[in-house]
């Protein structure tokens, strides 16, 4: 209902363009993601995975953006708010494509880099990333 809701409002200046990036950022580190994940590319999977930082820095731009914006105009609190649950789901899907890549290095070198940064992982599985 919110996605119907918010395709009849107002757009803004920017015609979401933050929201574009983001989602096509998502997009392509999720199909690499699988793309590891179908050839078992431990290596690649590390060098995705650390895109994900990317795609945090980017929501979290988007995130003060919209505070900006809703201080500035309340009537656009509904419609930001809106936007904002669209750029979370966005971000969780980066980060479940980060799970992927964690779920390939440890088929292929039975180590768990979950819990560890992405270069220490490397170290570990001897991978250069």
């Amino acid at each position: 209902m919110a996605s119907c809701r918010h395709a009849v409002q107002e757009r803004p200046e920017n015609r979401y363009k933050e929201i574009k990036h983001l989602g096509r950022q998502v997009r392509e580190m999720l199909h690499n993601a699988l793309d590891c994940l179908a050839r078992l590319d431990a290596e690649a999977a590390l060098s995705i995975a650390q895109e994900d930082s990317n795609v945090d820095d980017e929501y979290e731009a988007i995130m003060r953006q919209s505070i900006t914006l809703m201080m500035e105009d309340p009537r656009s609190i509904r419609r930001v708010l809106d936007t904002l649950w669209v750029a979370r789901s966005l971000e969780r899907i980066g980060d479940h494509a980060v799970n992927i890549c964690e779920y390939v290095v440890f088929m292929v070198h039975g180590k768990d880099i979950r819990h560890i940064s992405v270069e220490q992982a490397a170290d570990e599985a001897g991978l250069s990333i």
